[in-house]
């Protein structure tokens, strides 16, 4: 039997367990990459570990979240990356550079090749035919240091892209029309692979658009082959070198399998609040719209941006519009300045950004109270924008161009009859905004610069006794970390100071749940399903540890943050039953009564009481062998040292 790409690639990097069989695989990783609202924690970490150098083959710290330099908190930051990056073998990309994905597709990106980044937005790489995976800064620091990064056995969904996209349809519409298939909740514990002789008719950035949005279906990660399109676009790139053809075998196999002619999808977009609310734009067609965002690592590509200035050439935005566009990269910049297009684009009354993540992290540029806002960005949960009556819809960028001229959500299908983008022979290279490290003889020389608002991360404690705690909040499904943590101009400075940032833990959901939470000591939260969707910040973890959360019993838990609450040493229990949920309320108290022998014993029952009622019922375990020694040592950092 022959396999698929994603076995490929997972089977030559394999260091523990056994493709299909094992519960969870351990894989060498070949690069890493942070970003700079995350980089913090993990370099602390990694520093904490001990090495004296990071031993992947590269690795990368971006500054590209926190840019807005309104108070000396974010400038500090980027100070401890740089030093830090200095000192220990990371190479250091500058703010303004651009944003980490797009950056990394550019210049970084390799077929065949294992990343990881403290990001979950890192699967981007897929679209070059890397296996990318979004992790936790804990995570890409053990990996830093030479250690496994470990997954659950995925299962392989093959999606078969038959046809071409028509005019005014773009790789926008085609993720959207798998998140309207599938939810947000149906990648997890999956790669998506895509197939197809429709593969052929997509660009690499039309490629990695779709593998970026992978993310919002909860998906391990999602990769494409590597073909003749992938060596044009690295020759391109001046790095035909890193080309490595990667397709599957003919007779490969897919657990699951799924079609989509390109040829029959028309303009989609996605409603409040949820990436995977889609609905054709020609049922919303017409709707008032206040604001366009154009941008963000999904779709701020040369292709991207150079289709949109083809369809702002001679027009001007509605009067009562906000056009706001971000280039992905310092590359995308240049280029459009060199070709004429960013003149088009100013020419239209569009405001243009610096290349960073801006509007789509909460940095800038929230909409008006109860604002309609048209973003191609890849989430539009509440209050991500930074306005929490906000309306916002994801669409393609030929969409949001096209809306922004006339005022209202229009299909774009007549204004982009006809047109085309070409991908350029050769891309301009300039990585003098990259900086590298020191060599090995130079870097004790190297002082890493420490701000006052870089504090430690919390220390959590070996699962060694029963749990006893009183429930400090009670949340429904689809729970993200913009809920847990949220992003935003005003917090995410903060980044590197857990005290500080722990005022704002849950305060969406319920403003009074930090002061209640540190008065009970140590207290349990209890979820619906899909907990913890959505960006891989493990400050959605470090946060409520600091708070004194010690377990986590919910219905169902996004990949990313299970494996934070793990990695910090919080215990993620599931409901057996939903009527045990429903029982459930805020103030109750529960009790463990054998969860540490499970823990130890590696059972997936443990025996709970509820104190307030003396009822008894079950949670599940669901952990591998390593993850349960990682809780009874108190997490991550703690097995990792001991193991060192």
């Amino acid at each position: 039997m022959g396999m698929n790409v994603a076995q490929k690639i997972l089977s030559t990097h394999i260091v523990d367990g056994e493709l299909g069989k094992s519960p969870e695989l351990g894989l060498r990783i070949d690069t890493t990459l942070t970003q700079d609202a995350t980089g913090t924690m993990a370099y602390l970490q990694f520093e904490a570990m001990g090495i004296p150098r990071v031993r992947t083959e590269l690795s990368v710290a971006y500054i590209d979240h926190n840019t807005l330099q309104n108070g000396f908190e974010n400038s500090d930051d980027h100070e401890f990356i740089r030093t830090i990056a200095k000192k220990y073998g990371i190479r250091y990309s500058k703010p303004g550079n651009g944003i980490c994905h797009q950056v990394n597709l550019e210049r970084f990106g390799k077929p065949g090749k294992t990343l990881i980044g403290s990001d979950s937005h890192t699967p981007t790489g897929g679209g070059i035919g890397m296996l990318a995976f979004g992790a936790g800064g804990l995570d890409v620091a053990v990996a830093m240091g030479g250690g496994a990064y470990y997954i659950t056995n995925p299962k392989i969904v093959g999606i078969e892209l038959t046809g071409r996209l028509r005019d005014g349809v773009g790789a926008k519409d085609v993720i959207l029309e798998v998140l309207r298939r599938l939810s947000v909740k149906g990648g997890v514990g999956k790669i998506i692979e895509y197939r197809g002789e429709g593969v052929k008719t997509l660009t690499v950035p039309e490629r990695a658009t779709i593998t970026n949005m992978g993310a919002e279906l909860g998906a391990t990660t999602s990769v494409f082959p590597s073909d003749e399109i992938t060596r044009a676009f690295l020759k391109a790139q001046g790095r035909e070198q890193d080309y490595v053809e990667l397709s599957a075998d003919p007779d490969a196999v897919y657990d699951e399998e799924l079609t989509i002619n390109l040829s029959a999808l028309e303009p989609l977009c996605a409603c409040p609040h949820m990436p995977d609310k889609v609905k054709p734009v020609r049922e919303l067609a017409g709707m008032k719209i206040d604001q366009v965002c154009i941008g963000s690592c999904t779709n701020s590509s040369l292709y991207d941006m150079l289709m949109v200035a083809k369809l702002l050439k001679g027009k001007t935005v509605a009067e009562d519009v906000s056009l706001v566009i971000a280039p992905g990269s310092r590359q995308v910049l240049d280029m459009l300045s060199a070709c004429g297009a960013l003149t088009d684009i100013l020419d239209a009354g569009a405001r243009v950004l610096e290349c960073a993540c801006g509007p789509c992290i909460g940095m800038g540029q929230s909409p008006k109270s109860a604002g309609v806002s048209l973003r191609t960005f890849n989430r539009n949960f509440e209050g991500r924008s930074g306005t929490k009556d906000a309306q916002v819809y994801l669409v393609s960028p030929a969409t949001a161009a096209v809306s922004a001229i006339t005022g209202v959500l229009t299909d774009p299908a007549e204004a982009c009859a006809g047109l085309t983008v070409d991908m350029p022979a050769s891309f301009t290279i300039n990585d003098n905004m990259i900086v590298l490290p020191a060599s090995e003889q130079e870097a004790d020389k190297v002082e890493i610069v420490r701000g006052p608002n870089i504090k430690p991360f919390p220390a959590s404690k070996p699962l060694d006794g029963e749990l006893s705690a009183p429930i400090v909040l009670k949340v429904g499904d689809n729970i993200t970390t913009d809920h847990i943590m949220p992003a935003g101009a005003a917090i995410l400075p903060f980044r590197s100071n857990i005290p500080y940032l722990s005022k704002f833990c849950f305060t969406r959901c319920d403003e009074n749940f930090p002061g209640r939470a540190k008065a009970a000591g140590e207290s349990i939260i209890i979820g619906g399903e899909n907990y913890g969707q959505g960006s891989s910040r493990e400050h959605a973890a470090l946060v409520p540890l600091y708070l004194g959360v010690r377990a986590i019993v919910a219905t169902s838990f996004a990949r990313i943050h299970k494996d934070n609450l793990v990695n910090a040493g919080i215990v993620p229990l599931t409901f057996a039953s939903k009527f045990d949920y429903e029982a459930l309320s805020q103030g109750d108290r529960l009790e463990t009564l054998d969860l540490v022998d499970a823990v130890r014993e590696g059972r997936e029952i443990v025996n709970v009481r509820d104190a307030k009622t003396g009822n008894k019922f079950i949670v599940k375990l669901e952990l591998s062998e390593r993850q349960r020694k990682i809780l009874l040592a108190g997490g991550l950092l703690n097995y990792t040292k001991a193991a060192l």
